[in-house]
């Protein structure tokens, strides 16, 4: 029998995201109705969505030729390598995706370096496989940016995959594109495979494209082992969809998860793909992403006053990409909360939630609690303010982490 960690960051959620006011840990853009989409199409005529004059059968069982061209096109903008749309394969929405991925290509006798913290997903399913697994770890005192020299040091002789998230959860860093140049040449010099897990991916509001930094996709830095995974939930506010993606520059990678991907799912909702080849089309695209990303940088000058005006209690390392924040709490002595006791006591007598940071991603990140802040600003700024009156009042009773 395979045997796996619970998925602490999943149960927190379903244990009290239905019961709470303001949901400040979700970690989707603001979502959208199909009728809200419609408005962001620069043609008002097109025609109804989803096409309910279509027969349900199943499908196309790697997913749509619209919504593979659509993602064949994204991922092929300022490359002279285009990405052919027979290298994706769709699925439902990307933990389905980063699942199969692992299930498909790693196996007892492997060796897997994944950077952390991340999505407990990207570590425990290897391991569960059989897999022995190391986390190459960011710091905050670094500013969340692993250091490739200890990269260098976890490889060995049967490193199969580096996993990476980018843009990270909870951190909302970068691996900007310098580290995943050396990044790449260490995983060439050593045949290794590289899957990045890029769901956040493009939300980028603390950086410019134009920026030599800017972090290309994996796909796009010129190495054929690389995996990408993405999905409508997080930059495309399509959560309720449930449409997600492997794509690789390797095909033969694609059949392998292909082959497994039989005995799972067959093929995704036709009218789930129907929706999400219209918001990635280019009439729609470009207005999508525009909303989201400022709506996250309206949210996040407003998480960070917050910030700022309880400096004595809060730190962090103001993210630049995707939705998510990992702020550390700490008494006025400096020391961190016990913040599993913060998170229950704060949504009990607000209905602020958050997650816990050591409670999902570790236990050394006491004090640290998740904040997803892309969602309706009125939602975060009456959040915050009930955050502010439990700073106020209940704050300093809060125990410590031990």
């Amino acid at each position: 029998m395979v045997v796996i960690e619970p998925f602490a960051v999943e149960q927190w959620m379903d244990a009290h995201e239905t019961t709470a006011k303001f949901n400040i840990a979700e970690t989707c853009c603001a979502s959208i109705s199909i009728d809200q989409l419609r408005t962001l199409c620069d043609h008002q005529n097109s025609p109804p969505l989803p096409d309910l004059s279509r027969k349900l059968g199943y499908g196309a069982i790697r997913g749509s030729a619209e919504l593979r061209n659509n993602l064949a096109r994204l991922y092929s903008t300022k490359t002279a390598n285009p990405l052919p749309a027979e290298n994706i394969l769709i699925t439902p929405g990307a933990i389905a995706a980063n699942f199969l991925l692992l299930y498909s290509l790693v196996g007892p006798g492997d060796h897997v370096i994944c950077h952390h913290p991340t999505y407990q997903q990207l570590y425990s399913v290897p391991t569960s496989l059989g897999a022995e697994v190391d986390l190459w770890k960011a710091r905050p005192e670094n500013d969340w940016i692993p250091d490739v020299r200890e990269l260098k040091g976890l490889i060995k002789s049967n490193t199969k995959l580096i996993i990476l998230n980018n843009p990270n959860n909870p951190t909302g860093q970068i691996l900007k594109k310098p580290l995943l140049q050396e990044v790449v040449e260490l995983a060439r010099e050593n045949d290794v495979i590289i899957f990045s897990d890029e769901v956040y991916r493009p939300i980028f509001h603390g950086i410019s494209p134009i920026d030599s930094e800017f972090p290309s996709s994996i796909l796009s830095m010129g190495y054929k082992n690389t995996i990408a995974t993405g999905s409508m939930s997080k930059a495309y506010s399509l959560a309720g969809i449930r449409v997600g993606w492997i794509a690789s520059r390797n095909k033969d990678i694609i059949e392998k998860c292909a082959e497994a991907r039989d005995y799972t799912t067959i093929s995704v909702s036709q009218l789930d793909e129907q929706i999400a080849a219209f918001a990635l089309g280019q009439d729609t695209i470009h207005n999508l992403l525009g909303r989201n990303i400022g709506l996250a940088r309206t949210n996040l000058e407003i998480l960070e006053r917050f910030i700022i005006k309880h400096d004595e209690y809060c730190s962090w390392v103001k993210p630049v990409a995707g939705t998510t924040a990992f702020v550390k709490f700490s008494s006025s002595e400096g020391k961190p909360v016990n913040s599993v006791e913060l998170c229950k006591r704060l949504q009990e007598r607000t209905g602020v939630m958050f997650l816990p940071g050591d409670y999902g991603f570790g236990e050394e990140f006491k004090g640290y609690v998740r904040v997803g802040y892309v969602n309706e600003t009125e939602v975060l700024k009456q959040g915050l303010d009930a955050m502010r009156g439990f700073m106020r009042k209940d704050f300093d009773d809060l125990p410590l982490a031990e």
